[in-house]
């Protein structure tokens, strides 16, 4: 049997803002004229992107389209759900949302994409920042995902809570506590060691947020640059990382990754890593148009910049309206539209005009924190790391039962989370 690049991969595969923006800059591409004939539109995003509030507007505009939507819990579910219906060879929506985590294994079988080329997004090209559009195009250069947002991180914390504890809550006075520009994931820990000691609170929620900000800031990740040679067994950085967070898991709070709803309310933490997208998070422990839950934002991160995710719009090749839902993947991922994502919940825009367009946001939530700014700042320094293939599978089924052990006290010492690390990397990825 002859397999294509797409059968061989998959089968590897398978073993709270009212918008401030105006909603323009549709983006269109190719000759065809729109059709007027009733359609359906269907879209499957994952988290809190933001875009589903432009659905609207955009259906407004386009009133013979519909769009139907489906929105899964978080990237994992979503990468698993793609890999699944790109296996079976149909099924995918007309326009699809995919996360930088499994980038690589996408471009193995781009081919279920069309080629955003054929649909105008050249002509857009230098709306983007170079590495961003860089990473939705695959070896031949076929432009399978529009860009939508980045994700540069900072530090979600309570400063009525630190302050309650007769330590500094206000952004600044927080940032310099953990050693400002100069903050370490150390100075952090040792701060969260003294929140607790004074208030007896957990400093944290689950200590994977950490775990993923320290791979990202490094040169290179999971993966050497060559994109395919792992880089985990001898990498000192790492396991020292998984040390260290075993080493502050008293401070945590014993939460769930994701979900942790009820011990927000219930103040049984104080600080949150946030990339940007991750501010809609943290707002979705609350009910909507919540303020004054003393939940801020501070323009700082232990171990310097780094970026957590981000995603891109592509369109299904199996799409029976290839044009249309082009072009609502390329309106979604144009500036305007970044920017009024960003107004809602959060993710920073990758164009540089929606970069500007944010540049003096506020977000009430966060104590009227310049968020706008802050990210502008945090994106300095970014340099896109190389994902190989297995990324995502490595950072939540090989170090992600790892760490959910560590923050249950189940595993106690360093050398146990590493080596039941190892044996999980042996078990599930092709080395």
């Amino acid at each position: 049997m002859k397999f294509s690049r797409r059968t061989a991969t998959v089968a590897a595969i398978a073993g709270t803002t009212t918008l401030a923006l105006v909603l323009t800059g549709c983006q269109t591409g190719g000759d065809e004229t729109p059709s007027d004939e009733p359609i359906t539109l269907t879209i499957t995003t994952f988290g809190t992107m933001g875009i589903d509030s432009l659905y609207e507007a955009y259906e407004k505009e386009h009133p013979n389209i519909t769009i139907e939507a489906t929105n899964l819990e978080n990237g994992g579910a979503a990468r698993d759900d793609a890999y699944a219906k790109i296996a079976a060879g149909t099924g995918l929506s007309d326009v699809v949302a995919i996360e930088e985590g499994w980038l690589s294994t996408i471009r193995e079988v781009s081919d279920a994409f069309v080629d955003l080329r054929d649909f105008g997004i050249e002509d857009h090209k230098s709306d983007w920042l170079d590495w961003k559009y860089a990473q939705g195009t695959d070896a031949d250069g076929r432009v399978f995902g529009a860009g939508l947002d980045i994700g540069p991180q900072g530090l979600c914390f309570r400063g009525d809570l630190f302050e309650a504890a007769g330590l500094p809550g206000d952004r600044d006075g927080f940032a310099e506590a953990i050693g400002g520009a100069n903050a370490t994931w150390e100075s952090f820990f040792e701060f969260g060691q003294e929140y607790t000691a004074k208030s007896g609170k957990a400093f944290f929620h689950h200590p994977s947020f950490f775990w993923n900000s320290f791979v990202n800031q490094q040169e290179e990740g999971y993966y050497k640059k060559d994109g395919t040679t792992l880089n985990i067994k001898d990498n000192a950085a790492l396991k020292g990382q998984l040390n260290l967070i075993v080493d502050n898991a008293n401070i945590g709070a014993g939460a769930p990754a994701w979900g942790a709803t009820e011990q927000a309310r219930n103040d049984e933490f104080a600080v949150y890593v946030c990339p940007s997208w991750m501010l809609g998070v943290v707002k979705g422990f609350y009910d909507a148009g919540t303020t004054g839950t003393g939940w801020d934002f501070a323009d700082v991160l232990p171990g310097g910049a780094a970026n957590w995710g981000g995603a891109f719009l592509g369109v299904s090749e199996s799409s029976e309206h290839q044009k249309e839902a082009a072009d609502l993947a390329l309106w979604l991922a144009s500036p305007e539209q970044q920017a009024a994502a960003f107004k809602v919940a959060g993710p920073f825009p990758s164009t540089l005009k929606g970069q500007e367009l944010v540049a003096d946001a506020t977000d009430p939530f966060f104590n009227d924190a310049p968020t706008g700014e802050i990210f502008a700042s945090r994106a300095k320094g970014v340099v896109a790391q190389v994902k190989g293939p297995e990324d995502s599978v490595i950072q939540d089924n090989v170090f992600g039962p790892v760490l959910d052990r560590i923050n249950q006290g189940e595993i106690t010492d360093g050398e146990t989370a590493w080596n039941e690390a190892i044996t999980l990397l042996d078990q599930l990825v092709k080395q």
